[in-house]
Formats: structure tokens, C-alpha cells, sequence
């Protein structure tokens, strides 16, 4: 873990100036984001009562790689309280759209858990005790990204938001199933725009703040770090996801790290 150096700047000033910018990038995710209801996506003409047929391993249609992502993705999606407390710790100081961002990223977050819960329990695809004793242990031990200022936080889940969005996607095509499939589709939509609307205002943020943002943003690239590391088994189960390409080193240069850097222009910056 690197040593990361909380910048010299004017948090609180820093959040007053982006705050139109904030409600900008707000006003234009309402305006694209689309209503959905997690019960649409969910098979129910499939499930039975598990008092009468309990769950069994031979029951499961995804097997091997493809149920070890589908448990890390909802783990990792079940830990919401601890993700709000931190993106309320970043914006809680400021007011007006940073406060409604907040309230609308957690609401379109919280629908993730539930698709994916009900799916993966009415299709039997993953034992329910063993889910429900893994989000117990991932809400009690909670997550804590030790981002020393809002700009390294928001490098982080700029960061964090695409490459969820690429392991939600690729988890979807690697199951080979439809309904799977189509469930992680429509988390990774939300997953692209959360992602945007943090690219976006860590982008206004570098002109204000050009060289704190840069120390925020290589801090969190050397020391980037998946939500869900905590899960128990989480380097063996993420190796098992690497090997079967759906979340490896290249996948994470190529389609999270570049793109990213690339849109920011900060292979261009002179003068810090």
C-alpha cells in the first residue's frame, strides 16, 4: 500500500467552486438515467420453497468461474452502507446537488443487491446460506477507503466505478446465460454513469486544482484497490476472474486506467 499525501489545497473552497458543476453533471444524469424495477428481471416462474426443496449443488446452472463472480459482484454490491458513509464523508461538506447526488447514488446503488440477490435465489445458481452468511460478514467488517481528501476519493471511485462496470459486464457475457446476461447489463448502465458524472467533476476539479488533483489521482492508480478485496477468499476467487478474463491486469490498464487518464489529458499536463 503506497503512502498517500493528503494535498495542500481548500477542501471546503474547492467543493463551493464545483458545486455548479455538480449540479450540472446531476441535472444531465436525471435527464439520461433510466427508471428500472429489479422484479422485471427476475425469472420468479422458476423459484420453489427452499423448506420443502432445500438448495443442493447439483441444482445451479452457472457453474465454476461464472458463480464465484456472481458471489463477489453481490458482496461487493451488498456493502451500500459502508460506500454511502464514504461518499457522504467527500460531499457531506458541501450542499444543494452534491447532497442530492449523494441521495440518487444510493437509491440507483441500492437496486444492484436486490436484482442480483433474487436472481441468484430463485434460479438456486448460488447456495442462499452461503450469500447470506458471506453479506453478514461483509456488513460487519464494512469498507473503509483511506482517501486522505475528497480528490483522492473521487480518483478512487472514478476509478472504481468503470471497473465495476467492466467485471459487472464481463461476468454477464462469461455466465452464458440470457437472464444473467441481461441483469448485468442494466447494472452496468448505472455503473457508467456514476462513473461519469466522477470522471467529470474530478475533470473540473483538475483546472481548479491542477497539481492536487494529480497527486490524488497517481496515488490511487498505484494503489487502486477492488471494493470487494475484503470478501473472505477474495485473492483466490479474484485470481479464478483474472484467469477466466474477466478482470485481469490487461482489463485494467486497457479499459479502466487509460481511458480514464486519457480523458482527463493527463499525459498533457505542463506546469505543475
Amino acid at each position: 500500500m503506497t503512502i498517500k499525501t493528503e494535498a495542500s489545497y481548500d477542501e471546503p473552497g474547492l467543493l463551493i467552486q464545483l458545486e455548479p458543476e455538480a449540479a450540472r453533471l446531476y441535472d444531465r444524469h436525471d435527464k439520461v438515467a433510466q427508471e428500472w424495477f429489479p422484479h422485471d428481471f427476475i425469472p420468479y416462474r422458476l423459484g420453489r420453497d427452499f423448506d420443502k426443496e432445500p438448495w443442493t449443488p447439483d441444482q445451479p446452472r452457472l457453474t465454476g468461474v461464472a458463480q464465484v463472480a456472481f458471489e463477489i459482484g453481490l458482496l461487493t454490491e451488498d456493502n451500500l452502507p459502508s460506500y454511502h458513509r464514504l461518499i457522504h464523508g467527500m460531499f457531506g461538506k458541501g450542499d444543494g446537488a452534491w447532497i442530492n447526488w449523494v441521495g440518487r447514488w444510493t437509491a440507483e446503488e441500492g437496486r444492484h443487491a436486490i436484482v442480483l440477490r433474487d436472481y441468484l435465489t430463485v434460479t438456486r445458481n448460488i447456495d442462499p446460506i452461503m450469500l447470506e452468511r458471506g453479506r453478514m460478514y461483509q456488513l460487519q467488517q464494512g469498507y473503509d477507503h483511506d482517501a486522505p481528501d475528497t480528490l483522492h476519493g473521487l480518483a478512487y471511485v472514478a476509478f472504481q466505478e468503470l471497473a465495476t462496470r467492466i467485471a459487472h459486464r464481463n461476468t454477464g457475457r462469461y455466465s452464458n446465460d440470457p437472464v444473467a446476461d441481461k441483469i448485468m447489463v442494466r447494472i452496468a448502465a448505472d455503473e457508467n454513469l456514476h462513473m461519469v458524472f466522477y470522471r467529470d467533476i474530478l475533470a473540473a476539479a483538475i483546472k481548479i486544482e491542477p497539481s492536487a488533483a494529480v497527486v490524488a489521482i497517481v496515488d490511487e492508480v498505484l494503489d487502486f484497490q477492488m471494493p470487494g478485496a475484503g470478501i473472505k477468499g477474495y485473492l483466490r476467487k479474484a485470481t479464478q476472474m483474472a484467469k477466466a478474463g474477466i478482470y485481469d491486469l490487461r482489463v485494467h490498464r486497457d479499459e479502466i486506467l487509460l481511458p480514464i487518464l486519457r480523458h482527463w489529458k493527463i499525459f498533457e499536463l505542463t506546469g505543475l
